[in-house]
Order: C-alpha cells, then structure tokens, then sequence
C-alpha cells in the first residue's frame, strides 16, 4: 500500500505548536525597535502550520514574542492573550524580557498556560520549536503531565555567540548547550533542517529531516520592470552571513544597469549606508514585509546567498531564503553550503568558492546567459520547490513521522513504507533513527 494511502486512513495527530507563532500584525508590533527582525523563524514557523493543517493535523498554538533581551528591545514587560490567525487558535505567553528572567518566566508561562490548554483540549504531540530551553523543558513537563509526545524543530545549533556577547553570556550559553542536550535525550523525536543537526545534538532519536517549507505570501506579482538589472539580497545584514564579500563582489561588476538591492537587517546596516553613498549604484538596507519583498525577489536579474561556508555552524544549518528564493521563479546564486540537499543542484547557480571573486564570477556568468535561459531556470526552480517542498508535501511527512512516533512501529523507509519493529530495548539492542520519506520529485 501506497504510504499516502497508509497516511490518510490513520487518525491524523492532534498537535500543539509551542514556539514563537505570531500573527503577521503582532509581530510587526512588538518588534519595533528591536535589534533583531525574525522573518524567517516567523515564515517557517507559519509554514509549518500550513503543513500540519493541510496533512488534517489539527493545532493549536502556545506562543512567545522573538524579542532581543532587554535593552536591544526596549519593551520588559509582555502579557498574555489568546489570539486566532489563518483559522489558528493561540495563546500568547506572557514574560519579563530580562536577562534570566526570561527565561524563568517563559517556562512558567509555558508550564501553566500549555496545562490548561491540553487539559481543556488533549493532544498527542507538543512540537518546540528551536533550542530555546525554557521551552524544551516545559514540553517536557508538559509531556509528563499531559501524556503528550515532545517533538522538538531544530532549526539552529544551540548557543551559537552573538557579536555584542561579553564573557558571562557566553558562559551561560555553554550551559545552556548543555540544558539542550539533556532536554533533547529525552525527547520522543526530533524535526530538523539538516541531518548533523540530528545527529550531534539527538544522537539516537528518531529523526525526519525536513529543511524548509515552500509558503510564499499569495497573490504576488514581480515589480513594475525597470532599466536596471537588480542583484538582490534578503536575509540578516551581518559578515556571518557574507553580506560585506556580496558588496565586494558586486564593485567588480562594472556594468551601470546593475544595482544592488539588500533586505534587512543587522550590525552591518551602517556600514552598508556608507557603501550606498560611495556608489550610486548600491541600494541603502531596507527592511519590508514579506508580501513587498517577495515583489522585489520576483523581479530581481539574481538572487544571491553569499553565506561563507568555513564557520563552524554551516553544517547544521540549511539557508530557508534558498526556497523563498527559488519560489520567485529567478535564478539564485549560492555558496556550496553542505546543509543543501543534493535535488537541488540542478536549480541553483554555485559559487566556485565563498570569496568575493567566486560570487562575483557566479552572478557574472548568471548575467551573460542568453535571455531565455534565465527564464527557464527560474520556472522549473519554482516548479521544484512547489512541487516537493510544498505545505502539502511537507505536511505529508510530517504527519507520517509524528504518527509512527506514537505507533511503535520500526524505520520509515525512503518509499515511505514501514519496516520491520526494532528489538525491544534490552543490553545490546542497536537503537535505529527513525527517518521519514524524503519527497519525491
């Protein structure tokens, strides 16, 4: 039997999504002023929504603002309230964004508020989204008391240091890692982005790999043409992400019709206002809303993702701008990340090396492509992504993962059908990874 038609006779999970899921409106309002803008953790967050939803999964959600630490946001104080968006039922949590308090504070709010809900309202799997550890063990709790599956989505390594970190931060941060850690052995399962991310952090859990969802907002149409030919960049504006290599790259391109155009934001915004001065040609940083960028990305000559690959973290991560790239229908330059999966390389354009000449030579020879082959490679990187990497598709693995983690059953296999029950766990019994179908082409 098809596993399709395996999945859709099963009772479909019942699901409560703690993370950061914020309606659109809400978090441009407590963002404001924040030193950080989490698009994408909001985009894939709200696309894993639409995958349950669309696979029958019905989901509530237990939600706190993704605010910077007081004083990189200004705001302490934030209260609790329900919420209702795309049909979705939320509570948001409340919190004192102080540095410690927060995190005792959010694993109250979450202990008390996710009781409630999953007394008023039972589910059978409590999905955590991120590493954030007062959140990974409220699930916890929460899973003992409740009797729910805890499901963490790694979408990053945890304690990864930031810029402006002093000393006693970073040391919090190891032993926060190390929270994580026990947190994750404990866990029923683990969603992440790539497979290392799995591996080194929940050695031993069953897995599905799942390294983004293709949702781009609906009803967008390409920017009104104009005489220049734009090279477009979205994501955090910091060196981590190679963002000053794509400048670099870009002034050794000397054609006057090109422009550079870059979304977002980060420590390298005043930097690259100076860069702008200097050259007419690059675009001042600029911050917009999804439904306005995604009109930009349709209409740019290329899309770029300069991220260096020699950083300690890159194996562990998979670039989600790559599908928002790739859903605009527009070619797309990349570095060779290793979090890429290997389908899609015959839909992206590959930087030699990370340096600024391997970028420039990739978005150059983009450039001197006869005119209809841009086109082509732009639609069938858009056909790709809609048709493997949709809600829909996605949803499908997902809901088939969360099923068998609370079936006993063995191994998903890569056609998606069920193997034989692992040996019940006694000294020497091997403990397989659970893995899901990867989608089909």
């Amino acid at each position: 039997m098809p596993a399709g038609d395996a999945c859709d006779r099963e009772v479909p999970p019942r699901v409560v999504l703690l993370g950061f899921t914020l309606p659109d409106e809400s978090l441009d309002r407590v963002m404001a002023g924040d030193a950080v803008h989490s698009t994408q953790t909001h985009a894939f967050a709200w696309g894993l929504v639409r995958a349950l939803c669309d696979a029958g999964c019905p989901v509530r959600l237990l939600s706190a603002a993704p605010v910077s630490t007081y004083p990189r946001n200004p705001r302490i104080r934030y209260r609790s309230a329900p919420f209702r968006h795309a049909g979705v039922d939320g509570q948001l949590l409340g919190f004192v964004n102080l540095l410690g308090l927060k995190h005792l504070t959010r694993f109250g709010a979450a202990c008390r508020r996710g009781s409630r809900m999953l007394r008023e309202q039972p589910a059978d799997v409590l999905l955590v989204h991120g590493v954030h550890t007062p959140f990974l063990w409220a699930g916890l709790v929460l899973g003992r008391l409740r009797g729910v599956r805890v499901v963490p989505v790694l979408t990053d390594p945890p304690g990864v240091p930031l810029p402006h970190e002093g000393r006693l931060v970073r040391l919090l941060r190891s032993v926060d890692v190390a929270l994580v850690r026990a947190a994750l052995r404990r866990c029923a399962g683990v969603v992440a982005l790539t497979g290392p991310l799995a591996e080194d952090f929940a050695p031993g859990r069953p897995r599905l790999v799942l390294e983004g969802i293709c949702a781009p907002p609906v009803g967008v149409r390409p920017r009104v043409a104009v005489a220049v030919r734009q090279i477009v960049y979205a994501g955090g504006l910091s060196r981590a992400y190679g963002v000053d290599r794509l400048v670099e790259a870009f002034r050794g391109l000397p054609a006057p019709d090109l422009r550079l155009c870059v979304f977002g934001r980060g420590e390298l915004e005043g930097w690259l206002h100076e860069q702008a001065a200097l050259d007419p040609r690059v675009a001042p940083p600029r911050l917009l809303d999804r439904g306005d960028l995604a009109g930009w990305l349709a209409g740019a000559a290329v899309l770029v993702n300069p991220r260096p690959v020699d950083q300690h973290f890159v194996p562990y991560s998979f670039p989600s701008k790559l599908i928002e790239y790739l859903s605009a229908g527009v070619p797309v330059v990349t570095t060779r990340l290793p979090g890429i999966p290997a389908d899609y390389d015959p839909h992206l354009v590959y930087a030699d090396d990370d340096s600024a000449a391997g970028l420039r030579d990739a978005i150059r020879r983009v450039l001197e492509l006869p005119p209809a082959t841009p086109a082509a490679l732009g639609a069938a990187g858009r056909a790709f992504v809609a048709e493997t990497r949709s809600p829909a598709a996605q949803g499908r693995r997902l809901r088939a993962f969360l099923g068998v983690l609370g079936s006993a059953a063995g191994r998903i296999d890569a056609g998606g059908h069920r193997g034989a029950r692992q040996p019940a766990g006694g000294r020497g019994a091997e403990r397989q990874p659970l893995t899901a179908p990867e989608p089909r082409p």
